[in-house]
């Protein structure tokens, strides 16, 4: 660690000196002098022209940035992944005091981020505001769709259908003719093109059969994912599908219960009509027992 603190003090003076010289030219010659990994991040950060000015580091990420060169330098045998990971490893043993330096770092740029692109949103115009809102809400959906994509495939969602040439394709793609991989989709799409139709017809089969396969695991996992209350992952044309039935059965319930009202209705005018006759009756027997009597 200590030849690279080393490296980093010396350029820092560097960079002072720098800003001491007058003529550009001079600048232009000490400068050419340094690598570029040490001139770019500053200018990145400094400049505004180009766009807009990018976020800073966490104190962790300034660490890696620190131990890599230095980890590699004494291990070069190391994988860029297991070097990472051996980073990480060393920076969970640091205590508070050996984290603050990397933190503060982090702290202090991030006050400069936020007055940087104040200044930088300052001279936008409105168009070119409009602009980066839209390429921010497509940023979004992006990430949006890929964030779905992974839980779509930890829940083990089956893959679509393949097409014939497709299939065609996966088969004959070690042997194709070409060195890049455009190359040889390319041949193999001439290749296809030259196939018979009874050649096609193995591999529509077998297409065809992809598709059997692909109905029968969604509605396997959509069965699961109803179970586990995943409703929102399930195929619109499949809900419309379950919602017909208890529409269904609902209808023929508010049906019965038509039916039944009606039969109730019934019995009560046929009840009504029979109460409304027998004082009729009564009525009539009176008047001719009054007749007798006179």
């Amino acid at each position: 660690m200590a030849p690279f603190s080393l490296v980093t003090a010396s350029v820092s003076w560097l960079a002072k000196s720098f800003s001491v010289l007058s003529s550009t030219s001079t600048l232009a010659r000490y400068t050419s002098v340094l690598p570029a990994a040490y001139i770019n991040p500053v200018r990145c950060l400094t400049s505004q022209a180009s766009g807009p000015p990018k976020r800073p580091l966490n104190g962790y990420l300034r660490y890696v940035l620190q131990q890599q060169p230095v980890i590699t330098r004494h291990n070069p045998e190391i994988k860029s992944v297991d070097i990472i990971r051996k980073i990480a490893q060393q920076w969970r043993t640091l205590n508070p005091e050996q984290k603050r330096p990397f933190e503060e770092a982090s702290v202090r740029a991030r006050e400069q981020f936020k007055v940087d692109l104040q200044h930088y949103q300052a001279q936008l115009s409105p168009a070119q505001v409009q602009q980066q809102a839209l390429e921010k809400k497509q940023r979004m959906a992006k990430r949006k769709a890929i964030r779905k994509k992974r839980e779509l495939n930890t829940l083990g969602k089956p893959k679509r259908p393949r097409s014939p040439f497709n299939i065609f394709m996966s088969e004959h793609f070690e042997e194709a003719r070409g060195i890049t991989t455009q190359a040889k989709m390319k041949s193999l799409l001439e290749d296809w093109k030259n196939l018979f139709s009874h050649q096609k017809q193995v591999y529509t089969q077998l297409a065809e059969d992809d598709k059997i396969r692909y109905k029968n695991e969604m509605k396997s996992w959509e069965d699961h994912m109803m179970e586990i209350g995943r409703e929102d992952l399930i195929r619109e044309q499949t809900r419309s599908s379950k919602k017909k039935p208890a529409a269904k059965t609902s209808a023929a319930k508010t049906g019965t219960k038509k039916a039944k009202l009606k039969v109730v209705k019934k019995a009560a005018a046929a009840g009504k009509s029979k109460t409304s006759r027998k004082p009729a009756k009564s009525s009539a027997a009176k008047t001719v027992r009054t007749t007798k009597k006179t």
